[in-house]
């Protein structure tokens, strides 16, 4: 059985990591900064709206490197 152990720890990880997606998607909508960054691409036709948070995705980008690297060691 000792086999399954690398098994185990990958699954908990990845709950742990789904359960943090999850209070991100539940809990973004209280944070009013988020996706409204300057820099954020936002373009608004008559019957098209073309939105890319660019800024916001460098930034969540860096935190979870910076949260990975600190956790790795």
């Amino acid at each position: 059985m000792q086999g399954l152990a690398p098994l185990g720890k990958m699954l908990v990880l990845l709950g742990i990591f789904m359960v943090g997606i999850g209070l991100f998607l539940w809990l973004g909508d209280k944070v009013p900064w988020l996706g409204k960054l300057p820099g954020d691409i936002l373009i608004r036709k008559e019957k098209f709206t073309f939105y890319f948070p660019l800024v916001t995705c460098i930034l969540i980008s860096l935190l979870l490197t910076l949260l990975f690297s600190i956790f790795r060691k």
